[in-house]
């Protein structure tokens, strides 16, 4: 039930992402803020059955456990150990707050991660995103905000439907049959009255996304949502990145 910029299931690790328009210190940031986000999602997947084991309380899947579980992910994807990043710099500073905010939550939501005789606890990857996503835009206080948007007929979320130039980017470049797979879109866009470099990486079904988005179009999935009858490596979901100037 995740999506990736790269195939993540089985426990294979997601390649860093290629970016169509370099535009320096901005878009290196931006690309490391997708990378954590993915490695977080990508343990929460592995540990899915797990935490929905309705016979199994603790998990141990603590905030500080999840945490080293995605840093060793995100350096083996990005060649950058996340704790080295100068913490005074720019980079090093939003990192941290996103780090912070993926214990945040873990922590927050031992209750239900750890709940026995409940099975399916609704704590997916999707949900994982979005709440390390609220937390994150709190601790970088304006700087900065992730979301995981997507195609506007795919967005189940009210709150993670996307802007109208996230909407325009969806629909020009990253849904063109000729835009290249995992590569995402940048621009210096101004939002919301203030100067902002935009960054956008798509994601794409695999195959654990299918079994809540894929056929037959229209069944309940476990997750109570009608299914969107996708297929494999279509276009389900954007990161979207801003990092105000």
């Amino acid at each position: 039930m995740k999506l990736t910029v790269a195939l993540i299931s089985m426990g294979t690790i997601p390649a860093p992402v290629i970016y169509a328009a370099p535009d320096g210190e901005d878009l290196s940031i931006g690309k490391s803020l997708a990378d954590m986000l993915v490695a977080g999602e990508t343990v929460i997947s592995r540990e899915q059955d797990r935490i929905d084991d309705p016979k199994l309380g603790d998990k141990g899947l603590s905030g500080e456990t999840l945490l080293e579980q995605t840093r060793e992910i995100y350096r083996r994807a990005t060649g950058v150990d996340a704790a080295a990043v100068d913490p005074a710099s720019r980079h090093g500073r939003l990192l941290r707050a996103q780090m912070d905010a993926i214990v945040e939550v873990m922590d927050a939501n031992q209750t239900t991660i750890n709940a026995k005789g409940t099975g399916f606890k609704g704590f997916i990857p999707a949900v994982f995103a979005r709440l390390v996503n609220e937390a994150f835009a709190r601790k970088a206080k304006g700087e900065a905000e992730v979301k995981v948007t997507g195609p506007p007929d795919r967005i189940r979320n009210r709150k993670a439907r996307p802007d109208a130039w996230e909407t325009n980017v969806i629909k020009s470049k990253l849904l063109a049959p000729n835009w290249p797979r995992d590569h995402a879109y940048s621009a210096a866009v101004e939002t919301g009255g203030r100067a902002a470099f935009r960054v956008m990486v798509p994601q794409y079904y695999d195959e654990t996304c299918l079994a809540c988005h894929g056929s037959p179009k229209g069944e309940v999935d476990i997750t109570g949502y009608p299914k969107e009858g996708a297929k494999l490596d279509e276009l389900g979901g954007v990161i979207s990145i801003i990092l105000y100037r």
